[in-house]
């Protein structure tokens, strides 16, 4: 019944794209692709999964056009709804695919990628002591997945490093807190982890109780610190931005469908009574991530510091499938209040400060520059 399965779906895509493409190319191209299938089933060295085969076409198909569309089968897709739930199992690490090798776009704080001392921007080279040259980026990621308890050796480039680093972390289950927040005198701190399901919430939660433990008249302003923030739900980093504005373009996305233009408009209110606000970047910031420090920096609301964040500017829609699989696919552009694209650019902070990543001295930077800068000089 396998076997009978796979032929009927390519006859079926054949005869439906015979039936209604004009380009007789695109017909051609398709006759072409199941001889290929037919040949590898019948002639390849050793018999072949063909589900295998075909899952690898389609992705094949789908990361051809940018690194972050993919396809998901029953377990990838199930994995990444619990990613957005904020609990998960593996690294901890969000990646992407470049150069024909995994980069890493950041690290999750707390996590045991970021306690191994995984750094965004590094370059996975080797899984376990084998090169993942020209894989595809899902397989590279079910190398990366195993049993919980269990070890898996990286072998790292890294910027500014002359030889490869070797990092070993032990898989766990992942609870992502998606916002930590305390007091820093009378500034409050606010660490927004990832864009999840819960983040929104946490941000409310976090405003409120620190003008409660401070006191409204004593709160001097807030650090909100999206330093290796991968991003996440749209709709949260939507939402977040919200809380921190009175009104005003929060972010527009353009795209081929109709469906895909839009433009999302701040209308709860600012939370922070309008106090100073800092937004702390790094190069692990991301895709929600730069969203909100964007919308911050152009509406003049904060002042952003550290280093230029990642630059992924574009928007994934989750297109489920008939057999409860999925694609990622990138549907839109997203732009900045001032009309800008960060897409591969990224977000230029206000004041560019840098952390000695390779130092063993902790001391932040960043954070103690933003600190000085509400407190000292009354921002």
């Amino acid at each position: 019944m396998k076997k009978l399965f796979i032929y009927s779906f390519l006859i079926v895509l054949l005869l439906s794209f015979s039936l209604s493409a004009s380009n007789e190319n695109l017909y051609k191209k398709l006759n072409t692709f199941g001889d290929v299938f037919e040949t590898i089933r019948s002639n390849y060295v050793s018999e072949v999964d063909e589900e295998d085969v075909i899952e690898a076409a389609i992705n094949g198909m789908l990361q051809s056009l940018d690194p972050h569309s993919g396809y998901m089968n029953l377990e990838n897709y199930k994995e990444m709804q619990e990613q957005t739930d904020g609990k998960f199992g593996g690294l901890g690490i969000e990646v992407t695919s470049e150069s024909g090798y995994v980069k890493i776009i950041s690290p999750i704080d707390g996590t045991p990628g970021a306690k191994a001392g995984v750094q965004p921007g590094d370059y996975i080279t080797h899984i376990d002591d084998e090169s993942i040259f020209g894989l595809s980026l899902t397989e590279s990621v079910d190398m990366l997945r195993g049993l919980v308890g269990t070890k898996v050796k990286l072998g790292i480039a890294r910027e500014g490093e002359d030889e490869p680093l070797e990092i070993t972390i032990t898989r766990a289950i992942i609870t992502v807190e998606a916002v930590k927040f305390r007091r820093e005198g009378n500034v409050g701190y606010i660490k927004l982890i990832s864009f999840s399901e819960q983040a929104e919430k946490g941000i409310k939660k976090a405003i409120k109780n620190l003008k409660s433990e401070i006191g409204s008249d004593k709160l001097i302003g807030y650090i909100l610190d999206l330093r290796n923030n991968p991003g996440g739900l749209l709709g949260q980093s939507i939402a977040v931005t919200d809380s921190f504005l009175n009104s005003g373009e929060i972010v527009s996305t353009k795209g081929r469908d109709k469906s895909d233009i839009g433009s999302f408009k701040a209308s709860n209110g600012d939370l922070t009574n309008n106090k100073p606000i800092i937004v702390l970047i790094n190069r692990g910031s991301a895709s929600a991530s730069e969203i909100v420090a964007g919308a911050l920096q152009d509406h003049k609301r904060a002042i952003i510091i550290g280093e230029q964040s990642y630059g992924k500017g574009s928007v994934q829609t989750v297109f489920p499938l008939n057999d409860k699989s999925a694609i990622r696919l990138t549907t839109a552009l997203y732009y900045t209040p001032s009309g800008d694209s960060i897409h591969k650019v990224g977000i230029t902070p206000d004041i560019e400060i840098l952390n000695d990543r390779n130092s063993e001295n902790k001391i932040d930077n960043q954070l103690n520059h933003a600190l000085d800068l509400l407190t000292k000089e009354k921002i």
